[in-house]
């Protein structure tokens, strides 16, 4: 995922969190707000420390990014998106973590209608 992409500041996260709406499925939890300045989306990653260590809290926001990056053309535009990764995503092998963020994005209505 490219860096312009990328959510960085706590207080990006804290307005999707506090303005955006939420959809989740038992590994994930997705929080989104639209932005009307930019064409493109916007995505961040948050997994707690409740999830692992430090070496399987990357590991899991790498994965994401990589599943995000290769569907990069199916998701909304317009749109500052925020990830949480829960305990039930740590057993899951790559293509089921990629079809169950697909999952809670087509719940959430956030895939262009052509990749529905």
């Amino acid at each position: 995922m490219h860096k312009s992409l990328r959510l960085r500041n706590r207080a990006d996260f804290s307005r999707v969190y506090r303005h955006g709406k939420s959809f989740a499925n038992h590994q994930f939890v997705v929080y989104w707000h639209p932005r009307r300045e930019v064409e493109r989306f916007r995505a961040g990653i948050s997994v707690s420390k409740k999830v692992g260590n430090a070496v399987v809290r990357n590991r899991m926001r790498r994965l994401v990014k990589e599943i995000v990056r290769h569907h990069e053309a199916e998701i909304v535009s317009g749109l500052d998106l925020v990830f949480i990764v829960r305990k039930g995503a740590l057993d899951l092998k790559y293509a089921e973590l990629e079809k169950s963020i697909l999952h809670v994005l087509r719940k959430a209505k956030l895939l262009k209608a052509s990749h529905r």
